[in-house]
């Protein structure tokens, strides 16, 4: 009988193309934007228990909340691979690099869409469940196929997608909706251009050459600026307006009031540096606006904690 020729083994199994393929499904999801998003649920969350909710309703709101933004984010490349290779900000995706095949993002958009409606009617409650499906079709239908080529205000109103979480985490807590988080609904959706814009200052040619129609590409740099000076304060003025109607107490009141400043401030030396025409270095408030909005809800969930008042 002749001895079959096999390859030698040597024992080991190789996990790289295992890690590959999950590091793509992951990126599908923009895992940097869903931290952003979960910043804003858990100290939501807090504040409408007053006091820490049950752990394992926490866990499970976060993990239905983070798994609907990355259904919401897997559509989005998928209907926008055609402009993500013509964007160097957008051409490692992994729908552009192959990694992944369309259809098989469009599954797993899908999959962990539903999914993620499925848990959180189970852990938290239908509202909540309804509330992070709105949030999915808002951001594909309105944002992504309606807004995002059309309008130079595409992220000012896209931006509402992003605000859901604040309600998604007060409803997983009451089964209801008050005023208070309507009102982080509106500190966000403010927010949104004052964050957002900066960067598209810093990848204005990525965006002119996809034809996307955003302010930093039909506007003067100026322009842009001033804009993100007012929502800005607008942004700051909303996040006051909790104090009174929640009511809010010292660590709050002192972290928006400190805080909120200090962005106003980035803001227009941003504006300044454009009127100038030196280098805007936009991306300095666009990093400041993220640590502005974390501080602000982690103030958020910790007033309620600390007996100050």
């Amino acid at each position: 009988m002749t001895p079959l020729n096999l390859p030698p083994s040597s024992g080991t199994f190789d996990f790289a193309p295992a890690v590959r393929r999950i590091s793509a499904y992951v990126a599908l999801t923009k895992p940097r934007v869903i931290e952003l998003l979960l910043v804003t649920t858990a100290p939501v969350m807090v504040l409408a228990q007053h006091g820490i909710p049950d752990l394992w309703l926490v866990l499970g709101t976060l993990l239905g909340g983070a798994m609907s933004a990355g259904s919401a984010n897997a559509f989005n490349m998928y209907i926008d691979r055609d402009i993500d290779q013509l964007m160097a900000r957008t051409k490692g995706r992994p729908i552009v690099t192959g990694d992944v095949t369309p259809g098989k993002a469009l599954a797993f958009a899908w999959s962990i869409g539903v999914a993620s409606i499925v848990l959180l009617a189970v852990v938290a409650n239908p509202l909540a469940a309804a509330l992070a499906l709105a949030a999915i079709l808002f951001y594909v239908f309105v944002y992504t196929l309606l807004l995002k080529r059309r309008t130079e205000q595409n992220i000012v109103w896209g931006g509402i997608a992003g605000c859901f979480p604040v309600l998604i985490g007060w409803a997983a807590v009451t089964n209801s909706l008050s005023i208070e988080p309507w009102i982080l609904f509106v500190v966000v959706f403010l927010w949104t251009p004052a964050h957002y814009w900066p960067l598209s200052l810093r990848y204005v040619d990525d965006y002119a050459a996809a034809s996307v129609p955003m302010l930093s590409v039909l506007r003067p740099k100026v322009a842009v600026g001033l804009q993100v000076i007012l929502y800005a304060w607008a942004t700051v003025v909303a996040s006051l307006v909790l104090i009174p109607v929640a009511p809010m107490g010292p660590i709050y009141i002192a972290v928006s009031l400190l805080v909120g400043g200090w962005f106003i401030v980035e803001t227009h030396r941003l504006y300044n540096r454009t009127v100038t025409d030196q280098d805007a270095s936009p991306m300095r408030v666009f990093h400041a606006s993220n640590t502005y909005l974390t501080a602000l809800f982690l103030a958020v969930a910790i007033d309620p904690l600390v007996v100050l008042r």
